[in-house]
């Protein structure tokens, strides 16, 4: 049984959007196979390859009001004063703007980097330029959340990639959403912008590793105590 455990434990879950994908790579696995036998495993390679896209592993996420935590898994692509999205109604002032680029080998389930309680959702189509430069934030396709936490409305974007073609979103306007709660997904390599009103004082740098659910992007206040955590 302690190995069976072992293995358990160790085996990451899949997220259900994935359930269609891997099932499909599987199926051209077995088609080619049978065409020729050499390419079974050239296509088991790549259904392994979706199963682990598309996974969704637990994270343990800091709860504490003044702290924004990372809401997707990548690299730490542009920390800058930007006019928020138009359509997030956050005004015309600039924000202080996080992103975080993730790809196709990154977990892609987004989480809240919050806690707070949504305001609005607006979804907004564009087009499919590499989603680590700065000019995606304005010409790709998006899906923006706006959440009104205690330390006033901060805006959440995902941002569609140059291989990305859908964003999935099952959060609803006017629900609360606890920091790390899973929220959305993209497929397939993207980027996530967030953007915090003043006050809020960066805790990343540039090309920066940072872990959905768990590493602090930013942070309301300093002089902290110990930080309580909640396994989701």
């Amino acid at each position: 049984m302690s190995l069976f455990n072992t293995v358990r434990n160790t085996i990451v879950p899949v997220h259900k959007e994935g359930y269609p994908f891997v099932a499909a790579f599987f199926v051209a696995s077995l088609v080619l196979g049978w065409i020729f036998k050499p390419l079974f495993w050239i296509g088991m390679i790549f259904t392994l390859w979706c199963a682990y896209f598309f996974r969704d592993p637990e994270r343990v996420t800091p709860q504490d009001d003044d702290l924004v935590i990372s809401p997707a898994d990548g690299k730490v692509s542009a920390i800058q004063m930007v006019t928020p999205p138009a359509e997030l109604n956050l005004g015309s002032e600039p924000m202080l703007r996080i992103s975080v680029f993730m790809n196709v080998f990154n977990c892609h389930v987004n989480r809240a980097p919050m806690r707070g309680r949504i305001v609005s959702i607006n979804y907004r189509s564009g087009s499919f330029v590499n989603a680590e430069l700065d000019k995606a934030s304005e010409d790709n396709e998006r899906n923006g959340l706006v959440i009104e936490t205690q330390h006033g409305q901060i805006g959440v974007v995902q941002i569609a990639g140059l291989v990305a073609r859908r964003i999935l979103c099952w959060a609803n306007p006017n629900e609360p959403v606890d920091a790390g709660e899973r929220f959305g997904l993209i497929r397939f390599g993207s980027r996530l912008d967030v953007f915090l009103p003043a006050g809020a004082a960066p805790r990343v740098s540039l090309g920066q590793t940072a872990v959905a659910g768990e590493t602090v992007i930013a942070e309301f206040a300093s002089a902290k105590g110990p930080i309580i955590s909640r396994r989701s």
